[in-house]
């Protein structure tokens, strides 16, 4: 029997023309330039309040800076502002943060001022949150609102996907964090043309707001570690263990999530769940000291300073604090993202691992307690990969972390991640 030549030949993927792309660049630059600009602006902002909160502030007090009496009341006082926001700003400044990832919804404009302002609170203020996730939401709103009146014939689905890439650009100062999460987020959809046609845009826009962010803020996230030369098989063996152990760490506090985050919405007030969270964020910045404050990107670089300087036990100790801060802050209706903050859990765990054997290198220790981390909260492989890699300037790290995460990813995958549903449940 002859077969049909049409069935013989292989399926091809249709490429987009470059006709339709080409329109596709200024608007992409627009909304790259103007998602590194908020960012930044709101780093900026939150920045110059953290300086004058903790300095000039309690020095006229006469009360010491990270003194546990100050933290007390930083953390308290953070709480109740960023209640009283959210209880009286229009749209109550976004949706329960516990709820929000990378993907943002799209918010009514009238809702973002309230958003702006809660996460400089709570930037400058002390709790362990990142900028990402609500700086990512903003942008989002902006970028379809603007779109929607601006170029009224785009598809309404770009503008989002615009806006994330170029925030995450902006963040991490690369589009190549961008275009990995962007091409992660295309593997779960059903998309037509090929994987670059479908990357053209978004990577255009992180491209803008990375060399934005780079020209006006500098981003940085080389710990300058001791040099990592050619790996053996000590280091590969070192980091399967690490990211495994981390990926397990990560994983416990991400089933605790949902019961922290269902005795915070017992309270059910925003003026009383936040102040009782900052509450209990001020307890544990006592237990742990001034370190386990704020998104750690600074405190991660004191760490790394001297990676000898502290025993595995002061390690341990950071890395459960600054975990449970992390798990409190999200619970509780703080406005913020969790990158940032597990990055620290893993840098301390990774020092950790050099402190307890001496054989672990500290660049493995560190890069691979990331990678653990952040596939157990965040489920991204690519983002996780990629962070854990630009924390060591050394490209030998690279296979090291590419086969460590095998077997961290086995511990994860079909679990829960930080992130809950409406309902409260785990998203998976």
């Amino acid at each position: 029997m002859v077969q049909d030549p049409a069935q013989q030949a292989p399926s091809v993927t249709p490429a987009t023309p470059a006709r339709t792309l080409l329109p596709t660049i200024l608007p992409a630059l627009a909304v790259g330039i103007m998602s590194s600009l908020v960012l930044v602006g709101v780093e900026v902002a939150a920045e110059q309040l953290q300086e004058v909160l903790w300095g000039p502030l309690p020095d006229a007090l006469g009360i010491g800076r990270y003194s546990v009496a100050w933290m007390f009341v930083m953390l308290f006082a953070t709480g109740v502002a960023v209640g009283f926001v959210v209880w009286k700003a229009p749209g109550h400044a976004g949706p329960d943060p516990a709820t929000v990832g990378l993907d943002a919804p799209v918010l009514p404009p009238v809702v973002l001022p309230g958003l702006v302002l809660v996460t400089m609170l709570m930037l400058a203020g002390g709790p362990s949150l990142g900028p990402e996730n609500p700086v990512i939401t903003v942008n989002v709103a902006l970028a379809a609102w603007l779109g929607a009146r601006l170029v009224p014939r785009a598809p309404g689905r770009v503008w989002p996907a615009l806006a994330e890439a170029a925030t995450i650009g902006a963040l991490f100062g690369t589009p190549v964090a961008a275009a990995l999460v962007i091409s992660e987020a295309l593997a779960a959809r059903e998309t037509r043309g090929l994987l670059w046609d479908n990357v053209f845009a978004p990577l255009t826009a992180g491209t803008a707001g990375a060399l934005t962010a780079t020209l006006i803020d500098h981003p940085s996230f080389d710990l300058d570690l001791p040099a990592f030369g050619r790996p053996g098989w000590s280091d590969l063996l070192a980091a399967m263990v690490v990211a495994s152990v981390a990926a397990l760490l990560g994983m416990a506090a991400v089933r605790t999530f949902p019961y922290v985050h269902g005795a915070f919405r017992r309270l059910r007030h925003p003026m009383l769940m936040l102040p009782a969270g900052g509450l209990v964020l001020g307890a544990l910045a006592a237990l742990g000291g001034h370190l386990t404050l704020f998104k750690g990107l600074d405190e991660i670089a004191e760490l790394a300073r001297d990676p000898d300087s502290r025993s595995a036990g002061e390690y341990a100790l950071l890395t459960v604090v600054k975990l449970a801060a992390l798990l409190v802050a999200a619970s509780c209706g703080f406005r913020g993202g969790r990158i940032f903050p597990a990055v620290f859990v893993g840098t301390a765990l990774g020092l950790g691992a050099h402190a307890a054997v001496s054989g672990v290198h500290p660049s493995v220790g560190v890069s691979a307690a990331v990678l653990g981390l952040l596939l157990a909260i965040t489920r991204q492989g690519w983002v996780s990969l990629f962070v854990a890699a630009v924390l060591v300037a050394s490209p030998g790290i690279i296979a090291v972390l590419c086969i460590a995460s095998l077997p961290a990813w086995l511990l994860v995958t079909g679990r829960p991640q930080m992130q809950l549903r409406a309902d409260g449940t785990p998203v998976r």
